[in-house]
């Protein structure tokens, strides 16, 4: 076989176990970004809950200065019932306390209303905190699990690529740059075998007359359908 396209699928098996590494380290940090997910999602709830019973406060406390004014308004008639002196200022007046009456009563409830909303909201607060607790506490220990496969994944990534560094220092740097052409679309099927006659990255039939120079190997060949390196492995041969 010749040397040069020995080389370039040697360099593409090593290319291939590289890659093959990210699928590893994203399911190795898929348990822990799902946790800190949760994390941030409840750190959202009780951020939205906080505020939310800040607004209901809020409300509460307008109902609660209404009500001062309101009894404030009931005291000032009940003095002002002595100075009345027609019917007409009588009935004035009455109808000025039962409205005020029926706000003083609206107010109540209002306030009364508010108060269980916000007990509700703390009550969910309280609830999300606990969740929190347990999600920290258990993202220590999934943190932990990660580095410690992130680690082993790392340590036998940089044993690959110093492979790759010895086999490069070794190749043709016109065939080297060829194959890099071919793998910016290709990916991990730049160097591909042919079975059955058939091309394994686009898996069109080969002609004769090209299927025998890859089974010779005497010189890099590729598919004239969609360009890969081919190659046959040995039992093919």
């Amino acid at each position: 076989m010749n040397q040069h396209l020995k080389q370039l699928i040697d360099l593409s098996k090593v290319d291939m176990e590289i890659d093959a590494f990210e699928p590893q380290i994203e399911q190795a940090n898929y348990k822990y970004e799902a946790a800190l997910a949760q994390k941030k999602s409840i750190d959202s709830d009780v951020e939205n809950l906080t505020k939310e019973i800040r607004d209901e406060e809020l409300k509460k406390h307008k109902n609660e200065l209404h009500l001062q004014e309101l009894s404030q308004k009931l005291e000032d008639n009940s003095r002002k019932g002595s100075e009345i002196k027609t019917e007409r200022e009588m009935k004035s007046l009455q109808l000025e306390e039962e409205i005020a009456k029926e706000q003083v009563t609206f107010a109540n409830e209002e306030i009364a209303r508010l108060e269980k909303i916000i007990e509700a909201k703390k009550e969910q607060i309280a609830v999300a905190k606990t969740s929190l607790q347990e999600i920290e506490s258990k993202l220590e220990l999934v943190k932990s699990e990660v580095d410690e496969k992130l680690q082993v994944i790392t340590k036998a990534r940089q044993e690959v690529f110093v492979k790759k560094e010895k086999l490069l220092a070794t190749m043709n740097q016109k065939g080297l740059a060829f194959y890099q052409k071919i793998r910016r679309w290709a990916k991990n099927t730049t160097v591909v075998a042919v079975q059955d006659q058939a091309c394994m990255g686009c898996h069109m039939i080969i002609g004769d007359k090209i299927y025998a120079d890859i089974i010779k190997a005497d010189e890099i060949t590729t598919c004239p359908h969609c360009g890969r390196i081919l190659h046959v492995e040995k039992a093919e041969d």
